[in-house]
């Protein structure tokens, strides 16, 4: 899957089984610092949707005449 873009779903689930993989401890080292670096590109991937995402989010408040109104996240 390394070839496409994953999405956060997709990334976290494969997170999870190289942590699942790393923590049985039965895989050679040369394949276990691969799975290592696996995982911490997909962490980093992972952090910058979550920060794409949080730029998205917009913040609901009251303005001057008590109506919601929409302002961006900070």
């Amino acid at each position: 899957m390394a070839d496409k873009q994953m999405t956060f779903e997709q990334s976290l689930t494969r997170l999870e089984q190289i942590v699942k993989q790393l923590e049985q401890g039965d895989a050679p080292l040369a394949e276990s610092l691969g799975l290592f670096e696996e995982g911490a590109g997909l962490v980093r991937a992972c952090e910058k949707m979550l920060n794409e995402a949080q730029q998205k989010v917009v913040q609901l408040r009251r303005g001057p005449d008590g109506a919601p109104e929409e302002t961006d996240f900070v």
